[in-house]
């Protein structure tokens, strides 16, 4: 009460109604050298602002300076995972992806169907021309094991699969690859299953390690599958910090530090 008779209507004044419109003007005027305050009186209304949030707040002192960032390589997956009511998909390969996609437009649930973008030119698939569906909330035993169970989705699974052979050949180990598919909601029962079985497991995925896919992976791991565990659920995943194009292949996991994790 007060503050705009007090510091004037140039410095504090109302907006029209609309969240996104508040947060953009506020990150504008920061931009500008002011310390802008933007108030949005109930939390379940910064919603319509998450774009400002996400893609201009949160990167702005990362990309400033540069005239032209594109963030092509980002994983939200985990974020779309709070949101009751949404199913969370993504494709390892060609052929899963046209499975998965026909069982999405078929699904009465919203889906989000999370394509990634490096497997564009990068998978080579024999895709059939019939239509064909995968089963949604299940996940794919890729590669059986006894040791460790390998846990991913998309693009990370052919990493798995390269640190697999690596260790297998240097170790002497045998590793069980799940793909999860749909990151949710996600197949406990066939995660639980291997894990009860290796009595080991590690989640793996693109996305920042901090509150990400692995953390509810590992978590239920520790609660479903406690006393056959022979050691903690490990997690790898990119660094906590945005994925500029020129860094990538310093964020994302590689075949070095997933294999470290097999020596444990």
């Amino acid at each position: 009460m007060g503050l705009a008779t007090d510091f004037g209507s140039e410095r504090v004044f109302n907006t029209p109604l609309t969240e996104q419109g508040i947060v953009g003007f506020a990150i504008g005027a920061a931009a500008q050298g002011m310390t802008a305050i933007a108030e949005i009186q109930f939390a379940d209304y910064v919603h319509p602002a998450f774009d400002q949030l996400v893609n201009e707040a949160a990167k702005w002192r990362y990309r400033e300076g540069k005239p032209v960032v594109m963030y092509h390589s980002q994983s939200p997956e985990a974020v779309f995972t709070h949101i009751p009511g949404l199913r969370i998909v993504m494709p390892r390969s060609p052929a899963q992806a046209k499975g998965l996609l026909l069982a999405s437009i078929g699904c009465k649930d919203p889906v989000i169907f999370m394509e990634p973008k490096v497997l564009y030119r990068a998978a080579v698939e024999q895709v059939p021309n019939i239509a064909y569906e995968l089963p949604l909330s299940k996940a794919d035993i890729v590669k059986e094991g006894k040791d460790v169970t390998i846990i991913s989705y998309g693009h990370p699974m052919y990493l798995c699969s390269s640190a697999i052979d690596a260790a297998e050949k240097e170790l002497g180990i045998s590793a069980e690859l799940l793909d999860l598919r749909t990151v949710y909601p996600w197949d406990r029962d066939a995660v639980l299953q291997s894990v009860r079985k290796t009595g080991r497991a590690i989640v793996v995925h693109e996305s920042m390690i901090n509150a990400g896919v692995g953390a509810e992976v590992a978590a239920t791991i520790q609660e479903g599958a406690f006393l056959s565990l022979e050691a903690p659920v490990q997690r790898v995943g990119g660094w906590a910090t945005h994925m500029g194009l020129t860094f990538e292949k310093f964020n994302v996991p590689d075949i070095t530090r997933e294999q470290a994790l097999h020596d444990w």
